[in-house]
C-alpha cells in the first residue's frame, strides 16, 4: 500500500482528505516588489547625483590613482622617535580631557533642558491634555536645543577662537553647545519611549517630577541613556581632530600641522591613536551596557 492510500486509509472517517503538500514556488515572490523599490531609489537619487557631481570613477583615473598611491606611500615608516612620542602621548591626553570636559558640560545642559521637554514628567499631562503655559516652556525648550545641535561645532570652535584664543578652551565650549542639544533631544526621546504607567503613579500620588525620574524612569532607560553618552563621548573625540584643524588645540591641531609638512609617518602615527581612542571608547560603552543591563 502507498504512503498516500495509508496517510488516507488511518484518517478517522467524516474528516475530508488531506490535502497534499504544497510545492516551493520557483522564483521569489518579493521578486518584483524589491525590483521596484530598487528602481525607485536609483531613479530618486539621480537627480542628487547630479546635483552634487558626484562621479565615483575619477577615483580610477590614472593621475589620481598616481596622486592616492604616493600619498599613502608616504604613511610608511611610522614616526615614533622618544620626542615625536612624548608629544603624541601629551596631545591625546589633551584631546581625552577636551571630549571629556565638553560632554560633562553638555551634561549639565542637557539633563536639566530633556526633563523640561520630557512630556511623561508633566504634571499638567496627567489630565491628558497640558496646560498652556507648560506647553509654551516645553516648546520653547525644544527649540533652544533644535538651535544648539543645528549649528555645527566647527562653528562654535571658530566663534570660541576669537573670543578666548587658540587652545582646548575653545574646542570644550564648541562641544560641550552642540552636544548638549544633541544629548537633551535625544535624552528626551528616550524618557518619552518607554513605558510611562510608573511614572504617572508616582506623580498622581504627590511625588515630584524629580523624584519620579529618579525612581521610575531612570531605572529602566538607564542602560540605553549610558550607552548613548559614551557614543557622543567618542563622536566628540572625533569631532577635537576636526576643531584642532581650527586652533582647538589637541591632537587634531598636530595632525593638521602634520599634513602641512608632508609628513607622513606622524600622519599615519597619529591616525593610528585615534583608532586605538575610538576602539577604547567602544569597550566602555560595551562594558556600560553589561553592567547597566
Amino acid at each position: 500500500m502507498s504512503a498516500a492510500a495509508h496517510s488516507s486509509a488511518s484518517r478517522p472517517a467524516g474528516l475530508p482528505p488531506a490535502r497534499p503538500p504544497l510545492a516551493a514556488p520557483l522564483r521569489d515572490p518579493a521578486f518584483a516588489a524589491r525590483v521596484f523599490w530598487l528602481s525607485l531609489a536609483l531613479v530618486l537619487l539621480w537627480p542628487l547625483g547630479v546635483a552634487t557631481a558626484f562621479r565615483l570613477w575619477v577615483l580610477w583615473e590614472p593621475e589620481n590613482r598616481k596622486v592616492t598611491a604616493d600619498f599613502i606611500g608616504s604613511f610608511w615608516p611610522l614616526v615614533h622617535n622618544a620626542e615625536f612620542m612624548q608629544m603624541v602621548v601629551r596631545e591625546t591626553w589633551r584631546t581625552v580631557a577636551m571630549a571629556t570636559a565638553g560632554v560633562t558640560l553638555a551634561l549639565v545642559l542637557a539633563v536639566p533642558l530633556s526633563l523640561l521637554a520630557t512630556r511623561v514628567l508633566s504634571l499638567s499631562a496627567l489630565s491628558g491634555r497640558m496646560d498652556r503655559w507648560p506647553a509654551l516652556l516645553r516648546w520653547c525648550v525644544r527649540a533652544t536645543l533644535i538651535v544648539l545641535r543645528s549649528i555645527p561645532e566647527l562653528i562654535w570652535a571658530l566663534v570660541f577662537v576669537r573670543v578666548v584664543g587658540l587652545g582646548p578652551t575653545a574646542g570644550v565650549l564648541a562641544i560641550a553647545l552642540t552636544y548638549g542639544g544633541m544629548l537633551g533631544k535625544v535624552y528626551a526621546e528616550i524618557l518619552e519611549s518607554g513605558e510611562s504607567h510608573a511614572t504617572q503613579t508616582l506623580m498622581r500620588n504627590g511625588s515630584g517630577r524629580l523624584q519620579a525620574f529618579v525612581y521610575a524612569l531612570l531605572p529602566s532607560h538607564a542602560a540605553e541613556l549610558a550607552s548613548y553618552t559614551v557614543y557622543r563621548w567618542e563622536c566628540a573625540i572625533r569631532s577635537s581632530v576636526v576643531l584642532g584643524f581650527v586652533g582647538a588645540g589637541g591632537l587634531g591641531q598636530q595632525l593638521d600641522n602634520s599634513m602641512k609638512m608632508f609628513n607622513g609617518g606622524e600622519v599615519a602615527t597619529l591616525l593610528l591613536v585615534f583608532i586605538a581612542l575610538v576602539a577604547l571608547a567602544d569597550r566602555v560603552s560595551a562594558w556600560l551596557r553589561k553592567a547597566l543591563a
